[in-house]
Formats: C-alpha cells, structure tokens, sequence
C-alpha cells in the first residue's frame, strides 16, 4: 500500500474563509515542551515582504507572526535579503521572537523554476545559472552552502518544474518543503505527477537524507481567502536549546523538527531502533498516525495517541504522518536504520 492511496488530499485546508478562522484557532496550540533536551519553537521558514512580491512591510509581516505565537520566522524575499538586525530590536525579544535572516534565491531553466530558500543567511546570494534543470538546481543549493545557510527546495510541483529524479541528482540537498501553503503549487500531485509526499519517499528510497519542512509561502496579509498566499498554514516545530538562529539551524540540520499544519505533537524521539510520536489532543478531532517507509509503503498504522515502530531489520527508513479529523497533517523526519 503506497501513501498517495490513503485518501490524503487535503482541499479543506484552504478550500473557504472558514478555514481562515480555524488556522486562527492553531495559531494559540499549546507550545509543548519535550522530556527530552530543548524547547519547541513555533516558526515559519518561507515568507515574502514588500522588498519582492509581498504586500506588506517586513515589520507588519513579523508582527502578524508574533501576535499569531510564533517564536521565530526566516524573511524569503526573492533575490533579496531582508536583515534581520533593523528589526529584531523592535519586533525580537529573548525567547519570545526571533527574526532570522533568509533569501529566496531565484532562478529559472527554461519554464522550469528554480527556487531554494537559504536559512539563516549572513549576506545576500546572486543565484546562478546552469546548463540544464538539475544543474542549476546544484550550482544554487551548493551557493547556499558554501555560504553557510541551509538550502530547501521549495514548491518542486510550482508550475510542475521538478521530479524526484532531478531533486535525487542534487547531492547536497538535505531540506525540501512537503506542504507550501500558496493556492498555486500543486502539494497533491495530478495526473502522472508526483505528490511531494511520494516524491519525499523516493528520494528517500534512493538513499537522499533530506527532511521535509511545511510552510505558508505566505504573500498576502491584507486580503484573505482560498485564491490568496495568506499566513498561518503551514509552519515546522523545531526543539532547540535555545531561541537563537544558530541553535535554530543547528536543529534544523540534525532533522530535530517536525512539520504541520495544525496537527501538535508533544514529543517524537527518533533513535537507532525506531521512531516514537506522542500527539497533543487539539479540540474534539480524531488522529491516524501511519509508519512510511520505503517506496511509500505503509510499515504501519495506529489510532492511539502515543505509539511507536521499532525496527524489524529489513526497513530503510521509517518516518510518521499524523492525519487529523479536521484535515490537519503532521509530518516527522525520517529515522534511517544504521
């Protein structure tokens, strides 16, 4: 049984302004604290101002997310880079909100977009430019880490520009985005394409160790509705020891977050022998957690609100996805069997 035949489709989430008011109502989940080392941070990775194709100035849009209980949100305007430090003396305060600096860095192959976000950036990227999709997908993501930000690749379904095959040849890719809030990037998949949760598990299968980040993409803070890149949709839960860009990041890339849009999870441990989720009730909604492992194949699948997979010895992977009643989603970082 493969994921994308599960009945995953997930319309409900931005389908009407009724699911404006529920994304409100996320916004106050409780912020767990985990048994284990670190502190939950609420955060956004993926967001747009007025310095590219946003509609609001960077402290409007910091505001919206710190009155919302975010704790951290990396500024991505495209080809540009929104500093931090002119606002994080006014909007930040020691762990309660972080502005941390990020750039889309911005490219294209023929029709096909090229977009990386790069978090917890220092200067400014200029994106560079190959001789084929795949190759500037590396020239772009190599930019990024030799300037020392973390690169995610986002939206590969925006105007069906990326397979799984291409992301698998882009060796140093270690972040993607599995959920993007904008109306316009195709999450699900259609037709022979892929959704971003089957591409996930095929680069996984092909050996990738990539995490995947959920995010709001968002554009529009004046206007709201189905047809518009509004905030508050998708977001990553990072357990960190600190509220600092550097702890932040430093979590980010040892895979100790999770992604949702709605969906809490009070704690996840992944070790050596498996994976274990334990799931924060949020209103009156029942939860599916399903075990993915290799190929999209469902290792396993529970209704209870704590449980675990250990390994059997035969699996590659295994990661969680966690389907609320109301159509919330959570996703957990794959656990490789060593």
């Amino acid at each position: 049984m493969k994921v994308n035949a599960m009945g995953l489709r997930r319309g409900a989430l931005v389908a009407t302004a009724v699911a404006m008011v529920w994304w409100a109502g996320q916004q106050g989940a409780p912020v767990p604290v985990s048994a284990a080392a670190g502190t939950w941070y609420k955060g956004n990775l993926h967001t747009h101002t007025l310095n590219s194709d946003g509609d609001s100035s960077p402290l409007e849009v910091a505001t919206w997310y710190r009155e919302q209980g975010y704790r951290f949100l990396v500024l991505t305007d495209h080809n540009y880079l929104t500093e931090a430090a002119q606002f994080n003396p006014i909007i930040g305060a020691k762990e309660k909100f972080l502005l941390v600096q990020g750039e889309e860095v911005t490219a294209r192959f023929a029709n096909k977009h090229v977009h990386v976000n790069a978090i917890d950036l220092k200067e400014l990227l200029l994106p560079e430019q190959g001789s084929s999709l795949v190759e500037t997908l590396r020239k772009n993501v190599d930019l990024i880490r030799k300037a020392g930000a973390i690169p995610s690749v986002n939206h590969p379904n925006f105007h069906w520009s990326m397979t799984s095959k291409d992301l698998i040849q882009v060796e140093g890719l270690t972040h993607f985005e599995v959920w993007n809030g904008h109306p316009g990037v195709n999450n699900d998949g259609g037709g022979e394409s892929e959704s971003l949760d089957q591409m996930w598990d095929a680069i996984l299968t092909a050996g990738r160790r990539v995490y995947g980040v959920a995010v709001d993409d968002a554009h529009h803070f004046k206007k709201f509705g189905p047809t518009f890149s509004n905030p508050g949709r998708g977001w990553v839960m990072v357990r960190a020891g600190a509220l600092e860009a550097g702890k932040l990041a430093e979590s980010l890339r040892a895979g100790d977050f999770y992604a949702s849009t709605g969906v809490v999870l009070e704690d996840v441990e992944r070790s050596r022998t498996g994976l274990r989720v334990k799931i924060g009730q949020t209103g009156d909604f029942k939860y599916t957690t399903y075990f993915v492992g290799a190929g999209g194949q469902v290792l396993a699948k529970t209704g209870a609100m704590e449980m675990g997979y250990t390994f059997k010895g035969s699996e590659k992977y295994v990661r969680a996805r966690v389907e609320a009643s109301n159509g919330s989603i959570a996703w957990t970082q794959p656990v490789w069997r060593e």
